[in-house]
Order: structure tokens, then sequence, then C-alpha cells
């Protein structure tokens, strides 16, 4: 693996929970930056940083941003307590308070924790679902909404924007990041722990399993992050929750495999999931696609919604609400596909 690093120096500095947006001059050049002060500490202006500028180097989707790898002079670690390290074996390793391990106060619940006990779980493929499922599912009463960030796309939970507006308008209740990912209220080893914390510890109402802001995809069949929607489905199946599998459609994808329903969603749920989950479905997708076969072959159970209302509604959320830089009228039925599960899960919760 090929990484590009340059020194440079802080101009300007600003402060985000989680994050710190930089201004940085390389080569008397002004540039963007991402400072993550759990893993490099607080940045200042004057400060001499080296920062990782591989994905400008190569134009890739990263918003115009570098990002610091440390602080000239100062030493720093994901925490000052905690045995467990994420980003194992690299320069940034770091170690964590896991809800699970022994100095954790949560230890003796976890020790103990089996089952979700039908906990409600509803798992997507993109970080673009949470805001319209959390506004949608929060419009009427407060719950204690439960969002587990995995480590398929962005590792530090500081990086998203909408997780922090989330949270300030109390939309989302806790926060666990799991896995390699990072900077959740509790951290946790992997799904399986993440999904009875947040069952047991958090004490959620309805937990969200989506990947951070990002997305890996290679046009093949196998080579996507997205295929971790499956097996987080099967470790609900597993724990005795109750699985719900939010679909990716799509109108305007210039890309035939995701138009309609995406061909991950389709490859999840046929060749990953091992057992019967919920895929709740817009009857809009009948609208745009009446003649789909995309639904055949899936031994589910589909749930049909409407879905006009809770569209009407987004629209007042006042959040930034975008898929692959669409809005909700550049390609509503993706939208749609998230409402219906938010749909579906207020009514088997009897909202």
């Amino acid at each position: 693996m090929e990484c590009s690093f340059r020194w440079g120096f802080v101009q300007n500095v600003r402060n985000f929970p989680g994050r710190q947006e930089l201004v940085v001059t390389i080569d008397s050049q002004a540039a963007r930056a991402m400072n993550y002060p759990e893993l490099t500490g607080v940045c200042q202006a004057g400060d001499k940083v080296l920062v990782n500028t591989t994905a400008e180097d190569l134009q890739l989707g990263t918003g115009g941003w570098h990002y610091v790898l440390a602080i000239y002079g100062r030493e720093r670690s994901l925490a000052k307590v905690g045995h467990i390290m994420k980003l194992r074996y690299t320069p940034l390793q770091g170690r964590v308070l896991a809800v699970e391990e022994h100095d954790s106060p949560h230890h003796a619940i976890m020790r103990h924790a089996e089952s979700l006990n039908g906990l409600p779980v509803l798992v997507g493929s993109l970080h673009s679902m949470l805001a319209p499922l959390a506004w949608t599912i929060q419009t009427t009463k407060r719950l204690r909404l439960v969002y587990l960030m995995s480590d398929g796309a962005s590792l530090p939970l500081g990086f998203s924007k909408v997780v922090t507006i989330l949270r300030t308008r109390g939309l989302i209740y806790k926060t666990i990041t799991f896995g390699h990912a990072f900077g959740g209220d509790l951290e946790a080893v992997n799904i399986y722990s993440a999904l009875l914390a947040a069952r047991h510890v958090a004490k959620a109402d309805v937990a969200v399993v989506l990947m951070g802001p990002g997305v890996v995809g290679t046009d093949t069949t196998w080579g996507t992050t997205a295929i971790e929607q499956g097996v987080f489905l099967n470790a609900v199946r597993h724990l005795g929750g109750t699985p719900v599998a939010i679909p990716r459609l799509s109108e305007k994808d210039p890309r035939p495999r995701h138009q309609g329903m995406s061909h991950h969603t389709k490859t999840v749920l046929t060749r990953v999931v091992d057992g019967r989950v919920y895929v709740p479905m817009p009857a809009y997708f009948r609208e745009r696609f009446p003649e789909s076969e995309q639904l055949e072959g899936l031994d589910h159970d589909v749930i049909w919604e409407q879905t006009e209302e809770s569209y009407k509604n987004l629209h007042k959320a006042n959040l930034p609400l975008s898929t692959m830089g669409r809005g909700v009228d550049d390609d509503p039925l993706f939208f749609h596909g998230v409402l219906a599960s938010a749909q579906f899960f207020k009514r088997i919760h009897g909202r």
C-alpha cells in the first residue's frame, strides 16, 4: 500500500464534535485538512502537521480533504483508558475502552447478554439513509434510536456532519462504533457485541446499522463494502432480534446496476442472508418499475408501504438530505425506499 505524506502549517482551525477542519499551507499553497483530536490531539494555528494527501492526489471522493497524521512535537493515543486496540498494527493504532472489556462499567451486563429480545434492527448499506430514516421514525414521539456505525467506510464517527446534526436535534439517542470505527458513545469489538450493547446498555427502542460516509465499490458482484449488510442482518437473526433490510433503490442513478433495486441489495438478500428478514418496499417502486423482475427470488417477507405522505413530510425536515450528490427531488425512489423501512418499524412498534 502506497501513501503520500507532506508537511504543512496550520493557518486556521474550525472546531466541531469529533473533528477539526483546518486550512494548512503546503509549499505555500493553501489546502483543507481534517484532524481528529481523538487520534492525533488538538490542532492550533501555527502547528506543524504531517498530512496524508493520498486521496486528494488521486482525486478520490474525499470532499477535497487532506488528513492530519501527527502534530509535530506531540504524542497521542485514541484514549487514555482501555485495552482494545483500533487501527491495529498500524502507525496510528490506539486504545479504546470497549463496552465488553473487564474495565468497562458495562462488563457484567455484556458478559451475560445473549439475546436482543426482539429488538427491531434496521440495516442498510449507505450512510445517506440515516437522516431520512431517523427523521421519519422520530416525527411523532422521541424514541431511543441507537446508531451503530461499522468500519465499512469512514472510520471516525466525527467525520459525519449528519450524525452531529441528528444528535443535536435529539433524533439519535446514542452511537456505537464497532470493528475499527471509533468515536461512538460506546466502542464495541464487533457487530454482535455492538448489537447487544445497543439492547442491554443503551436500552435502545430501535437500532440502525449503517456504515459511515463513503462506500467502496468495484463494479463487481462481491467487491463492495455494501455486502456487510447481509452479515449484519444475519447477526440480528442469530441474536434473536427483528431484522429489517433497508433496500437501496434508485430511479436516477446513471449506472444501470443501481437502477430500481441495486444489485448490491439483491446480492445481499439472495446470496448472503441465511434466513428470512423483513424487506419493506415503497408502493412507489411499482409505479416507477411496473414490469420489474428484481423482486423475483427473494425468499423474504416483502412488505409494501405507502410512503407518499412521509415523502412530502421529508421536505420539512431541514436536514442535509442527499445520496450520491442527488437530493430528495433528484432521486425520489431512494428516499421512498428508506421511508418504507421507517414506516414499517413504526407500525410494528405500535406508532
